[in-house]
């Protein structure tokens, strides 16, 4: 969502005081550590100031021990571990929450979506845009059935969402304090953050650039995981689902009207010959299928409203560890070689343990 119609007044700052990247992570012990190097030397050809937020998400192999041990040694780190797995959305949350930046850039660890690309990024937030987004223009590793289906939903959305949701855009992105404040601002526990972001409104600009394929590691999302999740998606951001079986109920009782009208004409000039069996069969299980996807819909807004009058949290955590923001890297920090040494890096899990207990 480009808003060319009113564009923003160029900031004073040439970038952020300090750039918190949000980083949430779930079993990514394969491609951490890549990541990591890839973005802070992206960070460092930038000389931006910088701290990373990552996200344990209830991860099961050694991820969590990887950021104690990257926090070690790079103190601008800071880690949300989350008490169990919330689900990306919520971890996006959390990593909002603790990030302390004057922007905030949002980014997966699988390295589909390149951190060379944030100063782009940055360079939009310098325009004044309060949101730059990533805009896919092509998807590398993806099949055409997934193309498929993410070029229909987003078409579903933008034309029944309140707002427009901007298509072939992920969560990669950066948004201004006020932005992020915004967002922060919002506690519903059914959250689809594409909907969010949109829904804030303020200046937005998007980047194009093109999606990688996942280096290493396996994905999360597999078909049924996408499926639930467009159905959260758009029962959280419309009403139009409820509109539609509004419209169904009311042709349905229309068609059932003349129907029954006809037969009552028929019935009263020429007498009912045929007992009528299929007919009548065929129509109460056509107006009982309806009834029930129609009670689908309105069960899975009612669910929703349940879990919303709970109030509960949105997450809890085992630890916070703050990053020591006064200690920023610079573009010499570690030698010529800013990943040297990484690799070798000595995890404790039985310290990581001890901590999070």
């Amino acid at each position: 969502m480009n808003d060319a119609a009113s564009i923003p007044a160029q900031r004073k700052e040439d970038r952020p005081a300090l750039l918190s990247i949000v980083c949430p992570a779930f079993n990514e012990e394969a491609v951490l550590l890549d990541f990591h190097r890839r973005l802070r030397r992206a960070m460092t050809a930038l000389e931006q100031p910088f701290e990373v937020v990552f996200v344990n998400d209830g991860s099961r192999d050694r991820t969590l021990a990887m950021m104690y041990a990257l926090r070690e040694r790079h103190p601008n780190t800071t880690i949300v571990d989350l008490s169990r797995n919330f689900g990306k959305e919520i971890a996006l949350t959390a990593g909002l929450d603790a990030a302390r930046g004057d922007a905030v850039v949002v980014i997966d660890t699988d390295l589909q979506d390149p951190p060379e690309l944030i100063g782009s990024l940055i360079a939009g937030w310098r325009e004044g845009y309060d949101v730059v987004y990533a805009q896919r223009r092509k998807r590398h590793g993806d099949g055409w059935l997934k193309k498929l289906t993410a070029l229909m939903f987003y078409r579903l959305m933008r034309r029944s969402g309140p707002v427009e949701l901007p298509e072939n855009v992920g969560d990669f992105r950066l948004l201004g304090r006020k932005a992020v404040n915004a967002v922060c601002a919002m506690r519903e526990r059914h959250r689809f953050m594409k909907g969010v972001f949109a829904w804030i409104g303020f200046p937005s600009k998007a980047v194009p650039y093109n999606r990688e394929r996942r280096h290493a590691g396996k994905t999360k999302w597999n078909y049924w995981r996408l499926w639930n999740f467009s159905i959260e998606g758009v029962t959280s951001s419309t009403l139009a689902p409820l509109k539609l079986s509004s419209y169904l109920g009311f042709v349905t009782a229309v068609f059932a009207f003349i129907m029954g009208a006809l037969f009552i004409v028929k019935t009263a000039i020429f007498g009912e010959t045929v007992q009528g069996f299929p007919t009548l069969i065929t129509v109460i299980l056509f107006l009982g299928g309806v009834q029930l996807c129609v009670l689908g819909v309105i069960g899975e807004y009612l669910g929703r409203v349940f879990n919303e009058t709970k109030h509960r949290p949105l997450y809890f955590t085992n630890e916070i560890a703050m990053s020591d923001i006064g200690c920023q890297e610079s573009a010499h920090s570690d030698g010529a070689d800013p990943s040297q040494g990484e690799v070798n890096l000595k995890i404790d899990q039985g310290a990581v343990s001890r901590r999070a207990g």
